[in-house]
């Protein structure tokens, strides 16, 4: 399994604070059956510049490094990147994708979307030069119009769902009908901390066998594994 979606970056953003808390992370993503993890730190283009990020995030992994061992996910960097209208001018954005990929994990507002939204996020979708994945889509897809949703699918954009959607009690039984309809495609923990926010991704997964089979396991692990 891989984990899309994850803030283990010491002192980077709101995630991990430490390596050792990393480290933590790690191992417990490890014994999930983890076996890749696209480290995504939050990137805020009215904070930094892209280079400035990318020198942060190269230090904060350098910190992460010499404690790195066999037997912990092979990590991928890459970054969560705040959307806002104008980002398809961002210098450098392609910078930003996971790392050896062209896809982009975007944070979308949690809102019902402008058209200026709408228009902004097409134009990212029909560049070519990246392939944007939606992060934790549960929490801003329910609220666009049908044939955005449907533009976004039709244009091979990457649903990206986190784990928690399929634990928790109010949400697992829709989160188990947009996987089945493939309007959810990979997985994320989005863990910040092993106290909070620890992964969950075996939790995801036993549920998810349980009620839907092998078979939309095997359809996550495929496409994760042609991703990254």
């Amino acid at each position: 399994m891989i984990d899309f979606h994850c803030h283990l970056l010491p002192d980077m953003d709101d995630g991990s604070s430490s390596v050792e808390e990393s480290l933590q992370i790690l191992t417990s993503l490890s014994q999930q059956n983890v076996e890749k993890v696209v480290a995504t730190p939050h990137f805020i283009a009215n904070n930094e510049s892209v280079d400035e990020f990318l020198y942060r995030r190269k230090n904060s992994y350098e910190s992460l490094k010499p404690k790195l061992h066999k037997g912990l996910p092979e990590i991928r960097l890459g970054a969560e990147v705040e959307f806002y209208n104008g980002i398809s001018n961002l210098e450098g954005l392609k910078k930003l994708c996971a790392e050896n990929t062209d896809i982009l994990l975007l944070e979308m507002p949690n809102e019902k979307w402008t058209q200026y939204t709408v228009d902004e996020l097409f134009r990212l979708v029909s560049d070519g030069s990246i392939r944007i994945m939606l992060a934790h889509i549960e929490r801003c897809l329910f609220l666009q119009d049908r044939d955005v949703v449907e533009y976004l699918l039709d244009n091979d954009v990457i649903m990206q769902s986190n784990a928690s959607y399929f634990i928790n009690t109010f949400t697992k039984r829709k989160a188990c009908k947009r996987l089945s309809e493939h309007t959810i495609h990979v997985l994320g923990s989005d863990s910040h901390n092993m106290t909070t926010r620890p992964p969950k991704i075996k939790e995801a997964v036993d549920f998810i066998r349980k009620k839907l089979g092998n078979e939309s396991i095997e359809y996550i692990d495929l496409l994760s594994k042609e991703l990254v």
